[in-house]
């Protein structure tokens, strides 16, 4: 099934905080945050512009979100995505809503990224 992300403005960071931390205050919503807290840690995705440089996380992400919403019962959905990027070798990292999914590849490989989706069949939204 041929799919449509669209591609977020702006660049985003994948923030690492140690377990137990409270949630920043220089963390906004945006376009795209997440916050997940486990055991080991607390992740932030945010807008880069947002995270003080003395925070670890790695800058450059480029976000897609795949137009939803989509049924909890479809399977194989993140796959159809996940699958021509890693054939181009280009890395990513996922987050998942409750209506949807996004996407995140380096700015750096945001051409390779794009061209092997369109290649798939899938529509890109810039």
């Amino acid at each position: 099934m041929a799919l449509t992300l669209k591609l977020l403005e702006g660049q985003f960071a994948i923030c690492r905080l140690p377990a137990g931390s409270a949630l920043p205050h220089w963390f906004v919503h945006g376009a795209l945050s997440h916050v997940s807290w486990t055991d080991e840690e607390l992740s932030i995705v945010c807008d880069e512009g947002r995270v003080p440089e003395e925070v670890q996380c790695e800058r450059g992400w480029r976000s897609l979100m795949l137009r939803g919403p989509f049924a909890f019962e479809l399977t194989g959905i993140l796959a159809q995505v996940l699958q021509p990027l890693a054939e181009a070798k280009v890395g990513i990292f996922a987050v998942s809503t409750f209506d949807t999914d996004y996407v995140m590849v380096k700015q750096t490989q945001l051409g390779a990224g794009l061209d092997a989706l369109r290649a798939a069949g899938h529509t890109i939204e810039e």
